[in-house]
């Protein structure tokens, strides 16, 4: 057996059913060994999308997600895709070939320092020097990447280590890092605490980020909210953790998100922060949050816990379970005038539109949308006026809404939508991007087309980098710079030049036509919407 066998090894002994990745010769020993085992291959486009497609597979599976890619410009391209992962806790392996380890350092023919260029976007970055160590990094590798904060891992493997004899094969059925240890239990102390003040508390408020996503308490925190009446608003990333129209959701927080949702934090008197950060986009004055409050934080990352705000009560642990642990202390609580209160808030204070009736309303739009999707539908919103448009106006029901969160990479949904479709083949996929965002990953529809992967694909269209020009308008007084994007191809060609069906929607007026149209089949469907160019978030 040669390095690349061990490495498929590893990949069958996690159980990996896809890799997502481009060639090249550095990496060419590890693709000729796959050949020889049952892990299907996806040729992506372009590598920044393997990682977003990795990305996608793992938000639906909970597992990481695996791409391979070549040494030099493939293993910088990556990089981009790293990054997007990492500031979405996002568990992800990446494998990148090596120039022959013996060359290392003389700038040979495609090398790049990978693992020190990606040292601020990874859990852990692995240069294999022996063959003999890959059965033990890629068993470390599984393990950090999904395990305590979830993130990527890259493993560097030289070309010469890829094919060189690993002298007896035999994967670790256990890990113990000694300097790894991630807290998942909360401490019983402090969890009483939030208990005592749950029940002090008139008007407590759950914000939940992604890392309740990521840890797989969507079921524990709709109990917990249900039994104690707390109401639960979201972060960008927290959305999906509740049903959109679940009486106890009142929607998303932060810069573009819900007036009164934001007003529900300001005017709680207990705020119970879980897997959020605290980042700038949810919460631009931290400081507020701890005035005239008790804040708890709680998150399984304790580096997060005091960095954007000092909690009154931190908690370490995995939300699933300390929800869990919640969930069998007894108390009895209501608040049901904090409810009525919100409930009010809800009818009043929700931002009036007035769109041009000469174009599509994409609030309105992304509403009808969302209701005729099936109930277990992924959503994927890319980056842009489409992702606040996303975010305020799809109803989620019993499925999943992805999007670039933290690094808000422009070209993630359809990529990611690749990926969510190819793990969950049974599930409807739809990506949702503006023009700009769709021209940084259209290569991706040659790979739907080679592997037949039915994704759903809108384009809501003004012909402008619309969340840069709406900048541009408020701030420089409609001195515009660099966000027209005149020369931009004919949709209607290039669905023909992937064989896809084509839909396009001018206005409203059959917009229920359309959408149904859309979403009839399980098949490759591009639907172009013009949006009014002025039009804002």
């Amino acid at each position: 057996m040669i390095g690349a066998d061990a490495i498929i090894k590893c990949l069958e002994a996690e159980g990996v059913e896809y890799v997502f990745g481009y060639p090249g010769v550095a990496i060419c020993p590890f693709y000729n060994s796959i050949l020889e085992s049952d892990i299907k291959t996806i040729l992506i486009r372009t590598e920044q999308n393997a990682a977003h497609a990795a990305s996608g597979m793992a938000r639906m599976t909970g597992r990481p997600g695996v791409c391979a890619v070549t040494s030099g410009p493939g293993a910088t391209n990556v990089i981009t895709g790293i990054a997007t992962a990492y500031a979405d806790s996002i568990p992800m392996i990446v494998i990148t070939g090596q120039v022959d380890s013996a060359l290392l350092g003389s700038d040979v023919f495609q090398e790049a320092d990978i693992t020190g260029a990606v040292e601020s976007f990874v859990k852990y970055s692995y240069l294999v020097k022996n063959a003999n160590d890959i059965p033990r990094v890629f068993k470390e590798a599984f393990y950090l990447a999904n395990t305590g904060r979830k993130g990527p891992v890259l493993i560097d493997v030289p070309i010469d280590i890829q094919n060189a004899t690993v002298n007896k094969f035999s994967y670790p059925e256990e890990i113990s890092m000694r300097t790894y240890k991630p807290t998942l239990k909360g401490n019983m102390a402090q969890l009483k605490k939030v208990l005592r003040e749950l029940d002090k508390a008139d008007r407590p408020i759950i914000c939940v980020g992604g890392g309740v996503l990521l840890s797989g308490a969507k079921n524990e925190l709709r109990a917990f909210s249900e039994k104690y009446k707390v109401p639960v608003v979201s972060t960008m990333m927290g959305i999906g953790a509740m049903p959109t129209k679940h009486p106890m959701y009142f929607g998303m927080v932060g810069n573009n998100g819900k007036p009164y949702a934001n007003r529900a934090m300001n005017e709680s008197d207990l705020l119970i922060m879980v897997g959020a950060r605290v980042a700038d986009r949810a919460i631009s004055q931290p400081d507020l949050i701890t005035q005239n409050k008790i804040l708890v934080h709680i998150d399984v990352d304790p580096v997060e816990i005091g960095k954007n705000a000092c909690p009154t009560i931190p908690l370490v642990g995995d939300a699933k379970h300390i929800f869990t642990e919640l969930l069998t202390m007894e108390m009895e609580c209501e608040h049901d005038a904090w409810l009525d209160t919100l409930n009010e808030y809800r009818s009043t204070m929700e931002k009036k539109r007035t769109p041009n009736p000469d174009f599509v309303d994409p609030a309105g739009f992304i509403t009808m949308l969302s209701e005729r999707m099936q109930e277990k539908a992924v959503y994927v919103a890319d980056v842009g006026q489409n992702q606040i448009w996303s975010c305020g106006y799809h109803i989620v029901k019993d499925g999943r809404f992805f999007t670039s969160g933290g690094m808000g990479t422009m070209g993630y949904s359809i990529p990611a939508a690749l990926g969510a479709k190819i793990a969950d083949p049974n599930r409807q996929v739809v990506a949702v991007c503006g023009d700009g965002s769709f021209q940084m990953s259209m290569m991706e529809l040659a790979t739907m087309k080679q592997f037949d992967v039915p994704v759903k694909i809108i384009v809501l269209k003004n012909n402008y980098l619309g969340m840069v020009r709406q900048y541009q308008h408020f701030t420089y007084k409609d001195n515009y710079s660099v966000v027209d994007l005149s020369g931009s191809p004919k949709l209607e060609n290039i669905a023909a030049a992937y064989d896809m069906k084509y839909l396009r929607l001018e206005n409203m007026k059959k917009a229920e036509e359309v959408i149904d149209e859309f979403l009839k089949n399980d098949e490759r469907v591009l639907l172009e919407c013009l949006i009014d160019p002025m039009d804002l978030v």
